[in-house]
């Protein structure tokens, strides 16, 4: 049942792309599995809380199927926006101004 609902899910945020409706991407800890792999990922913006685990699998499943050793901060919010996969972090006290500012520049 979980499963249809991703997949319901990521048709609707296709249905907001088409009708060029912004979709933001809020990240809390942890954002792992099928909802990095399905609606989470498909944001026009990536927000994250500050030391948030955002992956597909954990690190110690990936180390232990490819025999690597992984840094210490692999799949936090800060390694994945210095790689290039996070727009902001945010600290959820500040989340609500933050969101309406970006919001307000988006739906200008």
């Amino acid at each position: 049942m979980s499963l249809m609902q991703m997949a319901k899910t990521s048709a609707a945020v296709a249905r907001l792309k088409e009708n060029n409706i912004p979709f933001i991407s809020v990240l809390t800890d942890p954002s792992m599995a099928g909802v990095q792999a399905s609606f989470a990922s498909l944001g026009d913006l990536h927000v994250a809380e500050p030391g948030a685990m955002i992956g597909f699998t954990g690190g110690r499943v990936i180390e232990q199927n490819l025999r690597i050793k992984l840094p210490k901060d692999f799949q936090s919010a800060e390694f994945q926006m210095a790689h290039g996969q996070i727009d902001l972090i945010v600290h959820r006290s500040k989340l609500k101004e933050q969101l309406a500012q970006v919001l307000s520049l988006l739906l200008d």
